[in-house]
């Protein structure tokens, strides 16, 4: 975990891709930030499979405009569900106001995502139905979802 010690910058699972890539040159080492006490319990309710919202605690992802209006979207993604990165580059286009938007540009925001598991990149699949771009990887990519009772029988790995 990483916190500007009020909010919650970075969280990140074990040999994942891209791991601690958005924190300061300067960062400190620290176990007693209130965030990090927010966020164990934030993720212990998660994996009892309890429905936290996203919005119970204070998060600050590093990032430029593009990928936090990306994670934006990724936040409000409902539990339980799947969003495609072909849907979420329609929002965008239509945010900025343009024809389209390259779901492979949102793909590399969702991928660079740092504060896995809480902002839900998990949730986002491809439009043919596959499972590709989770940098925590597919097998917990699957996992997740199973979690949150999504039917992955029609999804390709």
């Amino acid at each position: 975990m990483a916190s500007d010690g009020c909010h919650l910058t970075g969280l990140w699972l074990d040999q994942q891709k891209y791991f601690a890539d958005t924190l300061p040159a300067n960062a400190q080492p620290k176990s007693d930030v209130p965030v990090f006490d927010q966020t164990k319990a934030w993720l212990d309710r998660y994996f009892k499979g309890e429905k936290p919202e996203i919005s119970e605690l204070p998060l600050a992802p590093i990032g430029g405009e593009f990928r936090q209006a990306v994670w934006k979207i990724l936040c409000d993604i409902p539990y339980g569900q799947v969003m495609t990165y072909g849907e979420i580059a329609k929002k965008i286009a239509q945010q900025q106001g343009r024809k389209s938007m390259s779901a492979q540009a949102v793909g590399g925001a969702v991928g660079h995502n740092p504060i896995s598991l809480i902002i839900p990149c998990h949730r986002v699949i491809g439009t043919n139905g596959s499972l590709t771009g989770y940098a925590g990887g597919i097998d917990v990519k699957m996992t997740l979802l199973h979690l949150e009772g999504v039917d992955t029988t029609h999804f390709k790995k």
